[in-house]
């Protein structure tokens, strides 16, 4: 199939089908004439690239995991479990950090509410009205 139809049957665009190709995820025979040519279990592949991406990987993770899919072995396995261990400690890590984030913006909005009620109720020093 031609990449248009292999971009439809996977429900994604044509430049996602291309930019898998060039980060080495994804691969096609060309024709005499240029154009990619991919088998029906590349649409499977692409759906299983979409679903790496969703789960917050880059290209160079997910091209790390694909062994694993391309040839199955207790090694392979490991090393991709290890790999998105690793990923979902990232992730962790990073959503630890986005939770302290927004307790400390919480804790602002508190303070600048506070401060706003004080100003309109007219019980704020000349001061902090100013810096209001």
């Amino acid at each position: 199939m031609r990449i248009g139809e292999l971009a439809a049957r996977a429900g994604v665009s044509v430049r996602s089908v291309r930019y898998y190709e060039e980060q080495g995820l994804l691969t096609s025979v060309r024709s005499g004439s240029g154009q990619r040519h991919y088998t029906d279990e590349e649409v499977e592949r692409v759906a299983f690239i979409q679903r790496l991406y969703a789960a917050g990987l880059s290209s160079r993770t997910i091209a790390e995991l694909l062994p694993c899919v391309d040839s199955p072995s207790e090694e392979n396995s490991d090393a991709a479990l290890d790999r998105m261990a690793l990923e979902r400690d990232r992730l962790s890590a990073h959503i630890d950090d986005l939770v302290r984030t927004r307790d400390t913006l919480d804790a602002l909005m508190v303070t600048a509410r506070t401060h706003r009620d004080q100003v309109l109720a007219g019980t704020a020093t000349p001061t902090e009205a100013a810096s209001a």
